[in-house]
């Protein structure tokens, strides 16, 4: 019997530290996801783009087809980098986050320069695309897994970045529950989005109540101001991000000005309002690592447009 407790006892404190471990899990993921909020609005803000021209009947597989492609980015592709390059690269890991992050300044860049160009409308219009529907699919599923594998690659890495040291084991559980987490937010998000206004047509149409059908008909008609709602949010959620990573990574190369500067601007505002110092600090640290982003991502549209992609077309055999 004593033997029995005893075993008992042990398998209680094995029960315990593993909870513990799951609690730390959590705990990291959460935090380390928090960090790529931007990133992750952009993704949800994207990613329904590609599902624009196809039937009902086909939103919600193409989404579920995407986010499977998601996870295999993130678990089979960019999982694996990033533990070896924490293991074995720690080095490599700021510059490359602020390479992402100089990509998120050039996308959020060059939606902000569209807005103030004009541009041919024409390019995307049906007659353009393919028009047997399985190979439109192929065609729009394929492009939304790339995009994908570049926004995931910089949740991941600033996820990475976020994870405190800690074992092999415990940094992979952690960035695999960020991988799974947000690609089921995202694209359940997504998923959402692009039901919304079916779901408010249905209420409209078919709900026993006044009020419920009212409430359908305001979402059918809410919907087009919320997406570009959601784009306006998501770029200058991309200037944000990618403004502040390049800020910091620059601060921890030795290149220091940038980021003392911001700083003391930010305490500035918040010693001269008398209430809510912290929400004013981060409030006009956003907002000025937004503009850094945007300034440094219209440098970056023509270095891109007339240096880089010409050259990688060129590899490419193009």
């Amino acid at each position: 019997m004593s033997g029995l407790l005893a075993l008992l006892d042990d398998v209680a404190g094995i029960a315990k530290v593993a909870a513990a471990s799951v609690d730390d899990v959590m705990g990291q993921a959460a935090k380390a996801g928090a960090k790529a909020a931007g990133a992750l609005i952009d993704d949800a803000a994207v990613t329904p783009k590609y599902l624009h021209g196809f039937e009902a009947s086909r939103e919600l597989p193409l989404v579920w087809r995407i986010a499977k492609g998601s996870l295999k980015n993130k678990l089979l592709y960019l999982l694996p980098i990033g533990l070896l390059l924490s293991n074995f690269a720690p080095w490599a890991i700021t510059p490359l986050l602020m390479l992402g992050g100089a990509y998120l300044c050039f996308e959020g860049a060059e939606k902000v320069a569209h807005l103030f160009t004009k541009h041919d409308h024409h390019a995307d219009q049906p007659e353009d695309l393919p028009q047997d529907p399985a190979h439109l699919e192929e065609e729009k599923a394929t492009g939304a897994i790339k995009t994908d594998l570049i926004l995931s690659a910089e949740i991941m890495t600033i996820a990475l970045a976020e994870i405190p040291p800690s074992s092999f084991a415990m940094e992979a559980a952690t960035l695999a529950t960020v991988a799974v987490g947000i690609t089921v937010l995202v694209y359940g998000s997504v998923g959402l989005i692009v039901k919304a206004d079916d779901i408010g047509l249905s209420m409209a149409k078919n709900a026993t109540f006044a009020t419920t059908r009212s409430v359908g008909r305001g979402i059918v008609k809410a919907m087009p101001g919320f997406l570009k709602m959601l784009l306006i949010v998501g770029t200058a959620a991309m200037l944000w991000v990618g403004g502040s990573i390049v800020i910091h990574g620059l601060d921890v190369l030795g290149f220091t000005l940038p980021e003392h500067i911001i700083h003391d601007i930010s305490h500035a505002a918040g010693e001269a309002v008398g209430t809510a110092q912290g929400a004013v600090q981060w409030i006009t640290k956003a907002t000025l690592d937004g503009l850094f982003g945007l300034a440094l991502g219209l440098v970056l549209i023509p270095v891109a447009t007339k240096i880089l992609f010409p050259a990688w077309r060129t590899l490419r055999g193009r």
